[in-house]
């Protein structure tokens, strides 16, 4: 096949005409080798090094989500990286916030996009959310094998449905086990943390201002008590990854918008290091 490629210098006609909307189908069919879960790995010996990203949260808000991250990779107990970046478009209405092995992870992202943009082009219409949380879940699956061998992927889905008019969250375990999140969720290693933030600050008629404001309070916390996961580091201007979808599609805060948030929760922590106060009754 690259003989011919090379010779009359264009694509075969399979290429030109593939018979599934999926990505990953096309290339399972053509190219199966370079999909991540079909790479073979050497033997191991002893447990693999390799940078993990940690804390992912999102909440949702009437007219949309919010999807945010920290920005620490950490291998071991190292920092491997301050300022990586976990959140990311899938398209124009939805983004996946990645926790896990970070190379892998990002790969996935990337091929997620690709199977989004491709079904549109196929199609000609754009997946429904649930059929995008859908095709992540088998991507997530897809990758088991590596897994069961300590590089694991758990990202976080989240998007504005267009059809239901509202934002949507769902969450995913390493076998691609999918989970439609009411209201707020996280994943990674502070997760237990931030989850637990937002459990008591969270109400459903947060605006969009103070949905913003709750995910970076409940990555504060992680970072608080969870040595992986970086809180805002104003010494280096670095701040969180925020971004919000609504009708109107994805957007990501600029630094000047996320360091004004961060900020101002700082000087909060000044006078209540632990955070707001959530009402007894």
């Amino acid at each position: 096949m690259e003989a011919n490629t090379r010779s009359t210098g264009r694509l075969p006609a399979a290429f030109l005409t593939p018979g599934s909307s999926s990505f990953m189908d096309f290339l399972s069919d053509h190219s199966p080798e370079i999909l991540p879960g079909n790479r073979s790995l050497p033997p191991l010996q002893g447990a693999i090094e390799a940078p993990h990203g940690t804390t992912i949260v999102a909440a949702s808000f009437p007219g949309g989500v919010v999807l945010a991250g920290d920005r620490r990779a950490t291998m071991g107990n190292m920092i491997a990286q301050r300022d990586i970046e976990k959140v990311f478009p899938a398209d124009e209405y939805s983004a996946v916030g990645i926790a896990g092995t970070a190379g892998l992870a990002v790969e996935m992202v990337k091929l997620f996009q690709l199977e989004l943009e491709h079904f549109e082009k196929v199609e000609g219409a754009t997946l429904s959310l649930e059929g995008k949380a859908n095709r992540l879940s088998t991507m997530i699956r897809s990758n088991l094998a590596m897994a069961m061998q300590g590089l694991a992927v758990v990202p976080l889905f989240a998007g504005y449905d267009v059809d239901r008019e509202k934002g949507r969250i769902f969450s995913y375990d390493v076998t691609g086990g999918r989970s439609e999140e009411h209201g707020y969720a996280s994943t990674g290693s502070g997760s237990v943390f931030a989850r637990g933030s937002m459990k008591k600050l969270y109400r459903e008629d947060l605006t969009e201002e103070q949905t913003l404001t709750l995910v970076v309070q409940a990555l504060y916390d992680a970072a608080d008590d969870d040595s992986a996961t970086g809180g805002p580091d104003v010494a280096r201007r670095i701040y969180p990854i925020v971004t919000v979808i609504t009708d109107e599609g994805f957007r990501k805060l600029d630094d000047t918008e996320s360091s004004e948030i961060a900020r101002a929760i700082l000087e909060r922590r000044l006078e209540q290091p632990d955070g707001p106060r959530a009402a007894l009754l």
